[in-house]
């Protein structure tokens, strides 16, 4: 009856820091600030100098023994094993920080079953053993505000991590972690700005130059894009592998939420992606392919046929097949400048979970693995990710030794850089994820004449309700 008692507590304050975050408008536009971070360590946390000097394994002896990190794909494990000092890996779920047994558990995110596993494990931590309790977790900004409006991640100050250590980092990626009480819940070593990625083979038959200032030339704003998209289906090309490539383009340049009071919003700029979307795919110019299936990757393929996606760094190296032989990114074959309109795409927050035993390894790794600058740059240099560090940023991109092979040599950092510090995340919600897929899956039938727009926006309307019944439209 107990624990009854207590799981109904649980769910009612995770509703109420969702409801929170994306009913009272005020509270949900609070920026982050220099003050989310600003409250003083007990006496006995070690200073940031004395915490990266050695492990928190070797000065935390009182905490637990065993650290449990929950996490959707091995991103973030192949990070901590590459780049956090001492930790030894066991095997493809266990590893070692000094005497502490590191446990991972990696739920994939389809069908929301991350953070169905995720949320199931938080209800239960107020009761589970020292030894079953999550320590770490990890969430994506498109869900980020469920779990930073609610009590199951703690404040980063009370880790002892003070707004100094962290001004280094761009500021919109704290504004994502930042519940509506101005407190820091999250921590990311990454940052997501996005670029246009081209097909430089493409661009020379095309447009006779695969130099990125030139190809920008073409691909400006809108229009310019809509024009170039004629003149590369004419040569044979689709301008992207799916009319899904440019969403988050216009779902980043927003101008109010998906969810205003309660209530479900299209804002003008996601009804101008679908308008621009259909005339593309009437014209036989993209396609509707859901991203990440094997006929929206044939584009990475010289025989797929088309001429650029949009995507972040992590996109580039992970997702484009690099590692294939005959893929484009394997010959080095893509180039990328900056497109119609800056925007961003995903990213990893490190929260610690409420009731974690083991607070001083979470802010070690939190440190180690975002504030240190040296570490950052092993990244960007081991992995071609962009990191959340502006001085680390700023450096490797006026490092005239640093290039991306997939990019064919160039080094597109400094566009990155721009775009990172240009992100707006005034008109985030809680619901974002769920939108985004939804209004996608609904658009798909419009733009494939199956359903009208209005038909479509009401199966976007319902399947969304579903999902979340507290809302209306």
């Amino acid at each position: 009856m107990k624990k009854k008692v207590i799981s109904a507590l649980l769910v009612t304050t995770m509703v109420a820091g969702m409801l929170v975050g994306c009913g009272s408008k005020e509270a949900a536009e609070t920026p982050a600030t220099d003050d989310a971070a600003t409250e003083q360590p007990a006496a006995e946390e070690p200073a940031a100098d004395d915490a990266a000097e050695e492990p928190a394994a070797d000065t935390a002896a009182d905490e637990g023994k065993v650290f449990n990190i929950q996490c959707w794909n091995e991103e973030f494990k192949s990070r901590v094993t590459a780049h956090y000092p001492g930790y030894e890996e066991v095997d493809a779920t266990t590893g070692k920080i000094g005497d502490i047994t590191v446990n991972w558990t990696v739920t994939p995110s389809q069908d929301n079953a991350y953070q169905n596993n995720l949320d199931e494990m938080l209800l239960k931590q107020a009761d589970a053993a020292a030894d079953d309790k999550v320590d770490l977790f990890l969430i994506e900004a498109d869900y980020a505000l469920k779990y930073v409006n609610s009590e199951y991640t703690v404040d980063v100050a009370e880790l002892g991590i003070t707004a100094d250590e962290l001004k280094d980092q761009y500021q919109y990626t704290k504004d994502v972690v930042t519940d509506s009480n101005g407190k820091l819940k999250g921590v990311s070593w990454q940052g997501c700005p996005g670029v246009l990625i081209y097909n430089r083979e493409a661009a020379k038959e095309v447009l006779g130059t695969d130099d990125p200032a030139e190809v920008q030339k073409s691909v400006a704003d809108w229009d310019t894009f809509l024009a170039t998209a004629k003149t590369m289906k004419d040569a044979g090309y689709k301008m992207t592998s799916s009319a899904n490539d440019s969403f988050r383009v216009f779902s980043n340049n927003v101008t109010s939420k998906w969810v205003e009071d309660g209530k479900i919003n299209i804002d003008a700029n996601i009804k101008a992606w679908a308008d621009m979307s259909k005339t593309m795919v009437d014209a036989g110019e993209t396609g509707t392919h859901d991203l990440w299936g094997d006929d929206w990757s044939k584009g990475f393929y010289p025989d797929g046929k088309v001429f650029c996606y949009f995507g972040p760094a992590w996109l580039i190296d992970f997702c484009m097949a690099a590692d294939q032989e005959g893929s484009i990114a394997n010959q080095g074959g893509w180039g990328a400048t900056e497109g119609p309109q800056g925007f961003f795409w995903g990213g990893t927050w490190i929260c610690a979970a409420t009731g974690t035993d083991n607070p001083s390894l979470v802010a070690d790794i939190i440190r180690k693995l975002t504030c240190d600058t040296d570490i950052m740059i092993d990244i960007v240099k081991d992995d071609n990710d962009f990191v959340n560090n502006m001085p680390a940023m700023t450096q490797m991109a006026a490092d005239t030794s640093y290039s991306s092979a997939v990019l064919g040599g160039q080094n597109p950092l400094a566009m990155f850089c721009a775009g990172a510090g240009n992100i707006d995340l005034s008109n985030t919600s809680p619901y974002d994820q769920s939108c985004n897929e939804a209004f996608q899956q609904a658009m798909k039938n419009y733009f494939e004449g199956n359903m009208t727009y209005d038909e479509a926006v009401d199966m976007f309307h319902k399947a969304v309700v579903e999902k979340h019944p507290e809302l209306t439209y």
